[in-house]
């Protein structure tokens, strides 16, 4: 069975993802408030809960990227603001630090930045193990490369193109 290929577009802003809805992205990913490796990629937890509730209304998704490495004095802050990205309804969360996987987490599902140097297949089967539903695949790679690290795992993958 083929899986349905997917559009996920950046979204700097609550104004570019709509954008991208509006141009038919399937999802979209944007920064959260704190976090980001994209540090003037930053949005309230307002915008981002209205980014959710625009793209839930045409099906799309919307990705969070926490995708810094975590200090330990920023532990439990990053804890609280995944609480509230879940509250509001956010499809998944983009992530770099395995740390957020020791944490008490709810039910959110978890995707591993390209930051996590996913590229090749032990690896990518690693973090699938771990609990990471989709892997953000290593810009550098090939193609011939991500058809090895698909056909050696079950994990999502997503690449750039």
């Amino acid at each position: 069975m083929r899986k349905k290929i997917e559009i996920l577009a950046p979204a700097k802003n609550l104004i570019q993802g709509i954008a991208a809805i509006n141009a038919g992205a399937d999802a979209v990913y944007i920064g959260a408030p704190q976090f980001g490796a994209r540090t003037n990629a930053t949005n309230s937890i307002e915008d981002i809960a209205e980014m959710v509730r625009y793209a839930h209304l045409f099906n799309a998704q919307v990705f969070v990227v926490i995708n810094t490495i975590l200090y330990d004095d920023e532990l439990e802050i990053c804890r609280k603001l995944i609480y509230q990205l879940y509250d509001i309804g956010i499809d998944a969360l983009i992530i770099q630090d395995m740390a957020i996987l020791e944490m008490k987490l709810p039910p959110i599902v978890l995707h591993a930045s390209t930051q996590t140097n996913n590229r090749d297949p032990k690896h990518v089967k690693f973090l699938r193990d771990a609990g990471i539903k989709r892997v953000v695949l290593a810009r550098e790679l090939n193609l011939d490369q991500v058809k090895e690290i698909h056909e050696a795992t079950d994990a999502e993958l997503e690449f750039f193109v």
